[in-house]
């Protein structure tokens, strides 16, 4: 097993990611700007960019990119914002379509409207 460290400055009790039975397990990531240590402002559409770069950012870490994504989970406060999320995620991973959930949910971390998380199989 081997963790993907370095990538945040939050306080949780977690590893951005984690490489076990090859395969790369990311975190929840949350639109939480690396730079600014604050929510991306603007909206669904800017949040779920920033939490998709946050997710594509552990990724590299591991030397990975979006084609090795396998399955996502996207946790959303509002249904009402699917689509928008839905447009967003589609320009994220172009023609490659993961597995996918998205999971309704209240209230996330530090006020954000999505939290994703992943699964990549790691390169032979």
């Amino acid at each position: 097993m081997k963790f993907i460290e370095g990538l945040t400055s939050r306080g949780g009790h977690y590893s951005p990611g984690v490489i076990a039975g090859g395969m790369l397990y990311v975190s929840g990531q949350l639109p939480i700007d690396p730079k600014t240590g604050k929510i991306a402002e603007g909206g669904i559409r800017e949040q779920t960019k920033q939490a998709l770069a946050n997710v594509g950012r552990v990724l590299a870490a591991a030397g990975l990119d979006p084609e090795n994504v396998v399955m996502c989970h996207v946790y959303i406060s509002d249904m009402g914002n699917w689509d928008a999320v839905n447009e967003v995620y589609a320009n994220f991973f172009g023609a490659h379509k993961p597995a996918r959930a998205v999971v309704p949910t209240r209230d996330l971390h530090h006020g954000a409207l999505v939290e994703i998380e992943a699964i990549a199989e790691m390169k032979e």
